[in-house]
């Protein structure tokens, strides 16, 4: 059985969904006014992994991933470059699926943009006004009154007055307590607005993931997600609207990644340690910088380096070349072999990636062995199962060509190579092999002759 670390109780739960044999999952999504970071790409990445695992155990999905297209940030940055907002949120969320694409990254089956959903925000902005939950401020902003919701903090852990020793926010005048928060903002010149029973204004963030979820899977459904940043107050902020609004349970499992560092500190802009993917994937094949991040626990902290991704880079090419003589794999994964119900295992223990990866390694190790071409295909195919592994060996392990080569270049010196050593000219032989790979081209001799890759 499926079993995951529930942010909610803090401990590991078996896997129950409300209906059984179906799962609604909902994650949340980006704030499109940028280009996508290493951190975004965790989130892509980790919650791929999770929708294709749940899809492989054979439950019938629906992934939801919102896409945040109103907000501060969005409108000051239209306004630095002189441009419609609707303009810069195209913009990037058209590069946002490029990097998706490129990290083999499933699209949602719902990417519902927050401009579609103000009639639903609104409609339980009322319903929360009618149960004295929300109130209208003096200066025009409708707020939610934290402490008329009971349990508020039980996702973060925290209690009110430990939330409120901590706030450090200039307290907004219009607001009857610190921690109370925005759910319709009221317009300002020049901003966009759309018209509502409390004047011309947009809605606030926090209200925007418990309207879409709703609207989407249902007031109550299985599993929310998105990075560990979220956990307060935007989580817990969605569980007081939602089931203020609506009674009852909101979520039932709660998920969130750790956050990702660069060489032991936070990533952040004001450190000077931001990078953005398309930055990243300058550098690094997509599927080695995806390999990285499934190599560590979802949950655990990310460390970002250019030692841990050749590290990466290293431990794919191991796997690619135990797939060289991979045999054409078209049948379905054989669960009742010992590697693949060790990996099944793995990837129920709150998707253990780096254990399940683990067991690539041993099927690469059996695979480069004599009659190693059946560990060879389940190789590839739990790797599917991860979004890995799914190019020809060679494609990987030959990737870019150096500047000033080409591969007829590489075959002429492989035959000179062979023809020197047919000529038991052996010093000449190694003097190629030697000149190869100070141009970064490795050769590998093998029973069907001498293959290349990158070195």
């Amino acid at each position: 059985m499926l079993r995951l670390y529930n942010t909610l109780t803090r401990s590991k739960q078996d896997f129950v969904p409300i209906e059984p044999g179906r799962v609604r999952m909902y994650v949340c999504g980006m704030t499109v006014y940028d280009y996508c970071h290493v951190g975004h790409a965790r989130v892509m990445v980790v919650f791929d992994v999770v929708q294709r695992w749940l899809r492989a155990s054979g439950y019938a999905l629906t992934y939801v991933r919102n896409i945040t297209d109103i907000d501060d940030k969005i409108i000051k940055r239209a306004a630095e470059k002189g441009v419609a907002i609707g303009a810069l949120t195209e913009e990037f969320i058209g590069a946002m699926h490029e990097d998706e694409r490129a990290l083999g990254v499933q699209p949602p089956d719902y990417e519902p943009r927050a401009t579609e959903y103000v009639p639903q925000m609104l409609a339980m902005i009322g319903a929360l006004e009618a149960h004295g939950l929300a109130y209208r401020a003096a200066g025009g902003d409708v707020n939610f009154a934290v402490r008329k919701f009971p349990g508020y903090g039980k996702l973060s852990g925290k209690s009110l007055d430990e939330l409120r020793a901590g706030e450090r926010v200039e307290v907004d005048r219009d607001k009857q307590d610190p921690l109370d928060f925005v759910l319709w903002k009221r317009a300002k010149t020049g901003e966009p607005e759309w018209a509502s029973p409390y004047g011309g204004g947009r809605p606030g963030w926090h209200i925007e993931c418990s309207a879409m979820s709703a609207s989407l899977l249902g007031k109550h459904f299985d599993i929310h997600g998105g990075g560990e940043d979220l956990q307060f107050p935007h989580h817990e902020n969605e569980i007081a609207q939602s089931e203020g609004a609506h009674g009852g349970t909101f979520v039932n499992y709660w998920m969130h990644n750790g956050f990702v560092r660069v060489d032991d500190e936070k990533m952040s802009k004001s450190l000077g340690n931001f990078f953005t993917i398309r930055a990243v994937l300058a550098k690094y094949d997509p599927e080695v910088v995806r390999f990285f991040i499934l190599r560590a626990h979802y949950r655990s902290p990310l460390n970002y380096s250019d030692k841990h991704l050749e590290e990466a880079k290293s431990g794919l090419a191991r796997l690619y070349t135990a797939l060289k003589a991979a045999p054409a794999v078209g049948s379905p994964i054989d669960w009742q072999d010992a590697r693949a119900a060790q990996f099944r295992a793995a990837m129920d223990d709150d998707f253990n990636t780096p254990e399940a990866i683990a067991v690539l390694f041993e099927l690469a190790n059996e695979a480069n062995k004599p009659g190693g071409a059946g560990a060879a295909g389940l190789l590839q195919q739990l790797g599917g199962v991860l979004g890995l592994l799914g190019r020809p060996a060679e494609a990987f392990l030959q990737g870019a060509l150096p500047e000033g080569w080409t591969a007829a270049r590489i075959e002429q010196g492989i035959a000179a190579r062979a023809a020197a050593k047919k000529a038991k000219d052996y010093a000449e032989a190694d003097r190629i092999r030697k000149a190869l790979l100070e141009a970064g081209i490795a050769l590998e001799d093998g029973p069907q002759g001498t293959t290349w890759r990158r070195a």
